[in-house]
């Protein structure tokens, strides 16, 4: 470890070994959970996340931050296997935010288990999320993305339960789970 590291990184670096160790660290992307953790989602700037430009960080920056599967996923819109991630099981109370800039975007009241392999929601949470139309299908899907950051998170199907009907598809390496406190 270099030796000119701060006191407060060391102790987080030494907490978070220890959640490792215990199997719970997988459901986050470490290097942009070390860096939120340290910056405050401001590069080191002091910004808070709303104050970051998100959609203006170059592409190193953002593999910097995440792992190259939260890479492909967010920034490349790519798609993890169905039944990859441990959020698909999370069934705690909380909420599920943007592993690219921590964004929160689903609130785990609207989760269902959608049987598809990743995890599911019959809706976002109030201006989380933006929708463009993806035709890499060749038939028209509606896809979603992190509001803040630009992150591809999923798409959008209209066979989910009520009160929506809407199927929230999105990747689970997009995602990392805050439980609520208490």
């Amino acid at each position: 470890m270099d030796t000119k590291t701060s006191k407060p990184r060391r102790q987080f670096l030494k907490a978070l070994s220890g959640v490792a160790l215990l199997g719970l660290a997988g459901t986050s992307s470490l290097p942009g959970r070390l860096w939120a953790a340290e910056q405050g989602a401001g590069a080191g700037s002091g910004k808070s996340p709303d104050e970051v430009d998100w959609k203006s960080l170059t592409e190193e920056q953002w593999r910097q931050r995440l792992t190259e599967e939260e890479f492909e996923i967010l920034r490349e819109e790519g798609t993890e296997p169905a039944f990859s991630s441990p959020l698909n099981a999370e069934t705690r109370k909380g909420t599920y935010i943007c592993a690219g800039c921590a964004l929160p975007l689903f609130s785990s009241e609207t989760k269902f288990e959608s049987g598809t392999g990743w995890p599911s929601f019959y809706e976002p949470l109030p201006d989380a999320v933006d929708t463009k139309t993806d035709y890499k299908l060749l038939f028209p899907r509606t896809e979603y993305h992190c509001r803040r950051c630009g992150g591809h998170q999923g798409h959008v199907f209209d066979d989910g339960p009520e009160p929506t009907g809407k199927r929230w598809c999105n990747n689970g390496r997009a995602l990392d789970f805050r439980p609520a406190e208490g």
